[in-house]
């Protein structure tokens, strides 16, 4: 089991945290920024450990620029030869987090006898099963949830749905009232819980019951993103129903200044302020072949100027792209060569088509952007709010579907969302140029266009602000529970959580 980097010296023992993260974009980039959060208080160390299975030059990239107060640690590679081969993404990775389980216990052995000890153990939103893991240790143990309040709710009442019903969710008659949310659908929860008979349903199910282990809840959100949510978890948690949560995000990279030189930069400094629709599906969202073609027609009948982070159609799987290694598309093969004829020439004067992957954060922070289509997986989200810029929600798998109920409601203002789809799925050329104009020109746009500026102060006020109240939960759990853990790791025992750590609260 590899560690890439021992933790930087740390007389104080203890005083060391390990982040167990799984793969995709969505969970390595939050538990990195977080990582990076942690040893900028006041001595502490950490370890983030991946999946060798699911390792990819990705990893690397985001890795590279961690302090050298923060190691990695690869655990070893586990056979999943045995799953079919229609097997879902998740239950891909939650077969691997479970079977790596022995590789983690040597692990967290091993750090426990060094000198660095374990002072706490994280797991992100996918690992919760590792949780036991660091119980049998004496560890205290943590979840970071890489997406919002809703999100982690939604994952605790499955295991209440599941047993008080027996449809499935998406056929439940009548509303999903998550405590502090906006009503949701039952087809709007998370695709894994859709189907009883798929092995991943019963999997997602147990998360939902492994999740309560934990000793609290970190969460990559903040209150006037979520203050209703928010105020109702804390209820629940204060009557012992759930462990505390603290909302201690958001977690965003800032723009690094480095894509200054980028080709899409460089067309976005000759548009006009406000003027450029940002479109960007994430890097595992797929749309098929059909759905490219009415998205490249309704771009180009908006009139609307357009940067298109162009991705590989398929037909098949809206999740094509977890997996897949990340390039630059140029050559014979390009994405770009699946759009339809013509369509590059005649859009030159207004558009720009560029493949595979695009400088996400410096382009949502350029003066010439005024909107972003979006699948609104919560980094994204989390990115375009930081940056003040309202989108189009178009949700494609995971959760993203609550998130986008969330973001286009009254409550959070954020997002418009295309009003039809035909029987099929398919967003029509024409709701996808009438989305396109409303967001860039409409009235509805400038009603978004003023909320995400108001979430913009208060996601910079959350956490950098004296007394802010993502800023107060951090310290609350990190100089409280944490340190009192760390104490008594220097001890030589485990440590106990600091129940009077203040968890989520309303401002």
């Amino acid at each position: 089991m590899a560690i890439e980097s021992a933790p930087a010296r740390n007389e104080r023992r203890g005083q060391h945290v390990v982040l167990l993260a799984s793969p995709g974009a969505g969970h390595l980039l939050p538990v990195a920024e977080l990582a990076r959060r942690i040893v900028q208080y006041d001595g502490f160390t950490a370890t983030i450990v991946t999946h060798t299975n699911f390792s990819s030059a990705e990893h690397s990239s985001t890795f590279s620029s961690l302090p050298p107060s923060i190691s990695i640690a690869a655990l070893p590679e586990v056979s999943v030869d045995d799953l079919p081969a229609d097997a879902r993404v998740e239950t891909r990775i939650l077969t691997v987090v479970r079977r790596a389980l022995p590789h983690l216990r040597d692990l967290l052995r091993s750090l426990l006898d060094s000198p660095a000890g374990v002072a706490v153990f994280l797991s992100d939103l996918l690992s919760p099963r590792a949780l036991a893991v660091a119980a049998e240790l004496g560890i205290p143990r943590y979840v970071f949830c890489t997406s919002n309040l809703m999100c982690l709710t939604s994952f605790l009442h499955n295991p209440v749905l599941d047993r008080t019903t027996t449809c499935e969710f998406r056929d439940l008659p009548g509303p999903v009232l998550l405590p502090g949310c906006v009503p949701l659908h039952g087809s709007d929860l998370v695709d894994p819980v859709q189907d009883r008979a798929n092995p991943v349903y019963r999997l997602v199910i147990e998360m939902g019951l492994d999740y309560l282990r934990a000793d609290g809840f970190l969460v990559n959100t903040f209150d006037a993103m979520e203050h209703d949510t928010a105020v109702a978890f804390k209820e629940l948690s204060d009557k012992g129903v759930y462990p505390p949560a603290y909302a201690v995000g958001p977690f965003v990279r800032s723009p690094s200044g480095k894509a200054a030189n980028d080709a899409c930069i460089r067309w976005l400094d000759d548009q006009p302020d406000g003027s450029v629709l940002y479109v960007c599906l994430g890097s595992g969202g797929t749309l098929s072949t059909e759905q490219t073609a009415e998205v490249a027609a309704g771009l180009e009948a908006s009139g609307q100027r357009f940067l298109w982070v162009v991705r590989y159609p398929s037909d098949k799987d809206k999740t094509a792209s977890y997996f897949s290694v990340s390039g630059d598309g140029d050559g014979e093969d390009s994405p770009t060569n699946y759009l339809p004829e013509g369509f590059l020439e005649r859009t030159k004067g207004t558009g720009l088509a560029v493949p595979m992957w695009a400088p996400q954060v410096e382009i949502l922070n350029h003066r010439a952007v005024g909107g972003f289509v979006s699948h609104c997986g919560w980094n994204s989200t989390l990115e375009a709010v930081a940056a003040g810029v309202p989108m189009v929600a178009w949700p494609l798998y995971a959760e993203q579907r609550m998130n986008a109920v969330m973001l286009s409601s009254s409550r959070a203002g954020l997002a418009l969302r295309p009003s039809n789809a035909r029987e099929d799925g398919v967003v029509t050329r024409d709701e996808v140029a009438a989305v396109a104009r409303e967001l860039i020109t409409g009235e509805k746009g400038a009603v978004a266009r003023r909320k995400a500026r108001e979430l913009r102060e208060a996601a910079a006020k959350a956490t950098r602000a004296p007394g802010g109240p993502s800023r107060q939960a951090f310290e609350a759990v990190v100089g409280g529970a944490w340190k009192k853990a760390a104490a008594a790791a220097r001890g030589g025992r485990a440590g106990e959580p600091d129940d009077n750590g203040t968890a989520v609260t309303a401002q």
